[in-house]
């Protein structure tokens, strides 16, 4: 098969036969398509540079685009250029991206932002390999911000147009196997035209978000169905191949929520990697035994009821979370002994910007409602 081949499909009798056309013809519908179905008025779309592209790119990595837009609106009211972004503080992006999910993503645009800031005078790198060299941006992440950001021509393979791509060509295996990733670079890379190489990014990346859907595919309205090997084989849902599933763990833990008279309630800072890394969550402890420690070593003799909630879960990409909330009401504040910037007593109301997991967050807006 020849790497950057579009097909077209004849039928003689039970044979289907298919023979390769151009890649430009390829490109050409997509951009024909694009003209009058594709997406021109996002957000990032409106006065496109390097450094807005890359936000919504970041953002956009298994995030749909309706998720997104009020995340990056706001992103950019406080952060309209790298400079202001690297000169936050860290618990204040971790905030503003608070039910985005996949926290690594905003420590990483913070981490970046430092650099291209301080070591670059604020210009991002005109080239993949180089962009490549930033925290969390990979090569098709780079090619969107060189191709929509700078006008410099660069292939893009997200998840989208990996979809594409493999249904087009039904091209076995799963995509992120080495092997296969290495065949669809070369058709990404053969398939983008030298000109309107921008839109044709932006194309294949609305062609995937809104025709070629994981499931439910509106083929009928697909300006590339005529020449798709799996709709004319009739293994559309069968592409692209899925990894082999593992059975996900499930892990449980206790979240102690000591609140005092005054509102407000125990936060410790996470570990800056790992899961949740670097934001505020409540003391996660192991059972009953080491709570009641825990209450006796930080609240004394105080007379204090546990008080377990029913069970939260939390879905994360390789385990579920049973989270069993343990409710504590105390009158006092201890902190004389806790560690600077591991502890927090934070306000009921939410009122300081720290960065809070999504069920962190959902239970405190449980906390505030009690009487």
């Amino acid at each position: 098969m020849l790497p950057a081949a579009c097909w077209i499909v004849s039928c003689d009798e039970d044979v289907v036969a298919l023979s390769p056309m151009k890649s430009s013809e390829f490109s050409r519908a997509v951009l024909d398509w694009f003209a009058h179905s594709g997406r021109h008025h996002l957000p990032w779309q409106e006065q496109p540079n390097a450094y807005r592209v890359w936000i919504s790119e970041i953002m956009l990595q298994q995030t749909q685009v309706s998720t997104v837009i009020p995340y990056f609106l706001n992103f950019m009211q406080h952060y309209p250029d790298v400079h202001s972004l690297a000169a936050a503080p860290i618990d204040e992006v971790l905030h503003l991206w608070t039910g985005l999910g996949y926290y690594a993503r905003a420590r990483n645009l913070h981490r970046s932002a430092g650099i291209v800031s301080r070591d670059m005078a604020g210009e991002f790198p005109r080239t993949v390999e180089e962009l490549c060299e930033l925290p969390g941006i990979g090569p098709s992440t780079a090619g969107a911000i060189l191709s929509l950001g700078t006008g410099t021509r660069a292939p893009i393979l997200d998840g989208n147009v990996k979809r594409v791509l493999c249904r087009y060509h039904a091209i076995p295996g799963w995509p992120d196997l080495p092997a296969v990733q290495k065949q669809l670079w070369i058709i990404a890379e053969d398939s983008t035209p030298d000109k309107n190489f921008a839109a044709y990014t932006q194309a294949m990346m609305d062609l995937g978000a809104t025709v070629c859907t994981r499931s439910k595919p509106l083929c009928e309205n697909c300006p590339l169905r005529e020449g798709c090997r799996a709709l004319a084989q009739g293994t559309v849902n069968e592409f692209p191949h899925r990894k082999q599933s593992k059975a996900i763990p499930t892990r449980a833990t206790h979240m102690l929520m000591c609140v005092s008279a005054s509102g407000r309630v125990l936060l410790e800072k996470r570990p800056p990697s790992g899961i949740w890394g670097g934001l505020w969550s409540f003391p996660e402890l192991a059972d009953a035994r080491q709570i009641e420690e825990f209450c006796h070593q930080w609240l004394g003799n105080a007379n204090v009821k546990p008080e377990n909630w029913p069970v939260v879960k939390h879905t994360f990409s390789h385990f579920h979370l049973q989270i069993t909330p343990v409710h504590v009401a105390t009158g006092t504040e201890p902190d004389g002994a806790m560690e600077p910037g591991r502890w927090l007593w934070y306000p009921l109301d939410q009122s300081i910007p720290v960065g809070l997991a999504a069920p962190i967050k959902e239970l405190l807006l449980r906390l505030q409602e009690l009487p």
